[in-house]
């Protein structure tokens, strides 16, 4: 039957009357499962696993597996999809209490501040001894607030918008305001954005007032950076290790692979190292991880050189040496030019150390060109210590001129500055010099 969208605000405010807009059909959950929720919700398997805190990729394989159906989970139209995700992102904050909590204060009510609409106070007391201390990041936790509404056009296909072949030499592009700047028409793909079906719909069913025009664009182009930084990082590694996608074919495999990169991924994600580098020879890029989810791109890595000017996604389900062991030795997959990880997190604590140990002393010892990316300072600082506890020789670590520019904010507390994706990157070859085996002795091993 059809469902009329509603309009009502997650948070302090009363429900509204359901909005006058075109009907969103409910999906037949119990012939179609889970999957179908997309064709009439664009994003919401997105939403439900990375949004919703499921507690395993068991419970998303039942779901696409039509094992559990969307009553399940609640969400039948877009305002229910709007509103599980902002509860999702609610923290009660209680200066009093000095905690932060994942439910609600005894009073039974949350109040988000009106500025940034982002963090969630039991009560006005609390928000008022909180403020000296929250007026530092509320702007920026504002732009966090907004980004994560807009980010479900990504899932409907509106973002990104098309893409032109660089007319800089890459050398040239230093970042952002480079790229933007090889944009054709760049004013009238943004207002295509903004004036789409989805992006009325968005602000139809949100329960927040549509922002104006200047904020949306800036937001859109915010996301736009968030999606094509990892190929750009990737483009950006091939540069500083000096190897040449004009010269040959080349492998890529994205080591710790996992949901980020992989869910809801299309074959034509990565399609960015074509305009990066035009005329090149083939590039595969090959996600590897314990975490990668079923796709698209779940298919086997190649065993002989990428198409021609084409970028080949593939992956692998497991951990990157059991890969290594059973396709790579085995010339089922060929060897990597390059190795990247986004945010490998092995700084993080010690059963994290212990799970990457095998990955890090075989990228080392197989002297594979490897770059890392961290989202700040202070994990660049904890992986540095690492890496040379390791004994790898760092060749360089530096800021990413191609970091997203979309604030992310961080979870421990709502009081902190919010990080971005690939902030800074670490470039790795080969054991430090001190500790360099002979090449005879590497080989013979």
């Amino acid at each position: 039957t059809a469902q009329q969208n509603a309009g009502a605000a997650p948070k302090s405010s009363r429900p509204k009357k359901p909005t006058e807009e075109p009907a969103v059909r409910a999906p037949d959950v119990d012939s179609l499962g889970f999957q179908a929720m997309d064709h009439n919700v664009p994003g919401l398997s997105h939403v439900i696993l990375q949004k919703l805190n499921m507690k395993s990729y068991e419970d998303y394989k039942s779901a696409m597996d039509g094992k559990k159906s969307g009553s399940d989970f609640g969400i039948r139209t877009y305002f229910d999809m709007f509103q599980k995700m902002e509860d999702t992102f609610k923290g009660w904050q209680g200066a009093r209490l000095g905690r932060l909590g994942p439910g609600p204060p005894a009073t039974g009510h949350a109040a988000s501040l009106p500025r940034c609409q982002n963090v969630y106070y039991c009560g006005v007391a609390c928000q008022r001894a909180n403020w000296p201390l929250h007026k530092k990041f509320c702007r920026k936790l504002k732009l966090v607030a907004l980004d994560r509404l807009v980010e479900w056009l990504i899932f409907t296909g509106d973002i990104p918008f098309p893409t032109e072949t660089w007319t800089k030499p890459t050398r040239d592009v230093k970042g952002w305001e480079d790229w933007f700047s090889m944009q054709g028409q760049l004013e009238e793909k943004l207002g295509a954005i903004l004036a789409g079906r989805y992006m009325t719909l968005l602000w139809a069913n949100a329960g927040k007032p549509r922002p104006e025009d200047g904020e949306l664009r800036e937001s859109i182009q915010r996301l736009v950076t968030d999606f094509h930084s990892r190929p750009l990082t990737i483009g950006l590694a091939l540069r500083l290790f000096g190897i040449d996608p004009l010269a040959k074919a080349l492998t890529v495999h994205v080591v710790g692979a996992s949901h980020v990169e992989t869910l809801n991924a299309r074959l034509t994600d990565y399609d960015e190292v074509t305009r990066m580098f035009p005329g090149h020879q083939g590039v595969e890029v090959v996600m590897v991880g314990a975490d990668v989810v079923d796709g698209p791109i779940m298919r086997p890595p190649l065993a002989a050189p990428a198409p021609w000017g084409r970028v080949y996604l593939s992956s692998y389900k497991g951990l990157y040496h059991d890969f290594w062991e059973s396709h790579v030795e085995t010339e089922l997959a060929t060897r990597p030019d390059l190795v990247v990880g986004f945010h490998p997190g092995f700084h993080a604590c010690p059963d994290l150390l212990a799970g990457w140990l095998p990955t890090l002393l075989l990228l080392r010892d197989y002297r594979l060109p490897v770059l890392f990316t961290v989202y700040s300072e202070q994990e660049l600082k904890a992986s540095l210590q690492i890496l040379v506890e390791l004994e790898t020789h760092v060749v360089g670590y530096a800021a990413n001129p191609f970091a997203s520019l979309r604030p992310e904010q961080v979870y421990s507390s709502p009081n902190k500055a919010p990080v971005y994706c690939s902030s800074y990157y670490i470039a790795l070859l080969g054991p430090a010099a001190a500790a360099a085996p002979e090449v005879g002795e590497l080989e013979d091993g």
